[in-house]
């Protein structure tokens, strides 16, 4: 379905990032992972590789616009070409809005929406053709400041075609279960936006309903 593309996946190396990523590469795209721990990312690649895959990991904050520009570079040396970016805009707050301080959130908003601008702004300037899905603060995150990251997401994606930029958004209905079937809805919903058919498709926000995660139940042994 995907033969041919280079797609590049943000937080490759865990939660919803790694199952997009194994998805992608089964539908025949070539993978970047992109990430913060070269190791994870490694293991992640590797694990890609033996089910037939291919996939490279590359080492990048993407919250530092350097960072990025210098991965689609080396993308760009290795492959020739970018056609894809999903980009993981979905950190969520240790603390409750209240008591949420200012470092936390500046950090907040350099990892969801700071970075997605950055993206969008060097992929207009270098790669107009490529195309970037979002995923977005988790629906079911609690607090006052997961909406306006939200707003400034759905902002961007709805507005990007003034750019001429095709960019669309998926808000998961949670956190990630680390689980891929569990999680496997939201990496089909990015699949779809990916494939050739739906190229035309830009400015989109999809909430995306996940089954819940079941809990954890106590040995009986223990119940005793």
């Amino acid at each position: 379905m995907l033969a041919g593309q280079v797609i590049a996946v943000t937080g490759a190396d865990q939660g919803y990032g790694r199952t997009i990523s194994a998805v992608l590469a089964r539908a025949g795209a070539s993978v970047v992972l992109i990430g913060g721990n070269s190791e994870t990312l490694a293991a992640a690649a590797s694990g890609l590789e033996l089910a037939g895959g291919t996939a490279i990991p590359i080492k990048a904050d993407v919250g530092v616009p350097l960072d990025w520009l210098s991965a689609q570079n080396r993308i760009l040396e290795i492959f020739g070409a970018l056609h894809g970016i999903v980009h993981l805009a979905d950190k969520r707050a240790h603390t409750n809005f209240t008591m949420l301080s200012e470092n936390e959130w500046m950090e907040l908003f350099n990892c969801n929406v700071k970075s997605s601008v950055a993206i969008a702004q060097i992929v207009r300037r270098r790669l107009p053709g490529t195309w970037l899905t979002l995923v977005g603060p988790h629906l079911d995150e609690a607090g006052l400041q997961a909406h306006p990251q939200r707003g400034a997401l759905r902002g961007l994606v709805e507005h990007a075609h003034d750019e001429d930029l095709r960019v669309n958004l998926v808000l998961p209905s949670r956190a990630s279960s680390g689980d891929e079937a569990l999680d496997r809805p939201l990496a089909d919903a990015v699949l779809a936006l990916a494939t050739p058919a739906l190229r035309h498709l830009r400015g989109a926000v999809l909430e995306v309903p996940l089954p819940p995660v079941p809990k954890v139940r106590a040995p009986e042994a223990a119940l005793r």
